[in-house]
């Protein structure tokens, strides 16, 4: 089964659909299977006294223009369905918070994706797993305790899922990787496991495969030197390029596990063994 890889744009687009769609077309050129936006309520996810705090922002002085100048509505995410659908490109989003997943259900979306920063929100799993759709959750941040939750919740629903390995620092170092625990979560929680990276470059996302990432997660731009938090925790499109070639090599290169010969191998054993 091929890695399964998810250009990120989240809020990269900067409150631009015109950017949102190029982003796509970067993803799609690239050769990812999805692409995935993020999706707030601003007055559910924020108190009054954060959104009325100062932030200089292309929207405003406060976190509250900044917030509602990076959220995509009814409209827009009309027009990013038909534009994927017409490029032949899957997408999601992650909720942070009921209403944005109800709002996204209307979509009837491939897959669902829990934001490391939402793994403790009960409510929110409770209602994106009652949907039954296969769901990626990301594990940053996240004590061993917080997972059991979540996967319980996730079980109990019978939501098929996969856990995503994630270090929530942006960027993330690459010595701060620790690629080992995907088959930790794997033989801990007997679920197929991906990564989720914030680093730079593209070698720790390559060398998840190796550890057995059954999906992988990068955030993209068109430059890293745009306004946005995610920005520099982002790949450029050559590097998204470079990503994907890399990460379909390596599933050559790691083959299928199965004890065969090759016609080449079989020519060298009658020249050695005669």
């Amino acid at each position: 089964m091929s890695v399964f890889i998810i250009g990120e744009i989240g809020i990269n687009h900067n409150g631009s659909l015109e950017l949102a769609k190029k982003l796509i077309d970067v993803a799609v050129g690239a050769g990812c299977d999805a692409v995935k936006f993020q999706k707030r309520t601003v007055d559910a996810v924020y108190t009054k006294e954060y959104l009325d705090s100062p932030r200089e922002s292309p929207w405003g002085t406060t976190q509250r223009a900044q917030k509602e100048g990076l959220e995509f509505d009814r409209a827009e995410y009309d027009a990013i369905d038909a534009y994927c659908k017409e490029r032949g490109i899957a997408w999601s989003a992650s909720a942070w918070d009921v209403e944005s997943q109800r709002f996204l259900s209307g979509y009837h979306l491939p897959f669902h994706k829990v934001a490391s920063a939402m793994l403790v929100r009960e409510d929110l799993l409770e209602e994106i797993a009652r949907e039954g759709i296969f769901t990626y959750i990301a594990t940053g941040m996240s004590t061993w305790g917080e997972i059991d939750r979540a996967v319980e919740i996730f079980r109990r629903h019978g939501c098929p899922f996969a856990l995503m390995h994630c270090n929530s620092t942006y960027p993330m170092a690459e010595e701060d990787a620790n690629l080992k625990l995907i088959p930790a979560l794997r033989v801990r929680y007997g679920c197929d496991v991906g990564y989720s990276g914030h680093e730079t470059g593209i070698r720790v996302s390559t060398l998840a495969v190796a550890a057995g990432a059954c999906a992988v997660e990068r955030h993209i731009t068109l430059d890293r030197t745009m306004y946005g938090s995610d920005q520099k925790a982002s790949i450029e499109p050559e590097e998204l390029n470079a990503l994907v070639r890399e990460i379909r090599l390596a599933e050559t290169i790691l083959g299928s596990g199965e004890k065969t010969l090759s016609e080449a191998e079989q020519a060298v054993k009658a020249k050695l063994r005669g």
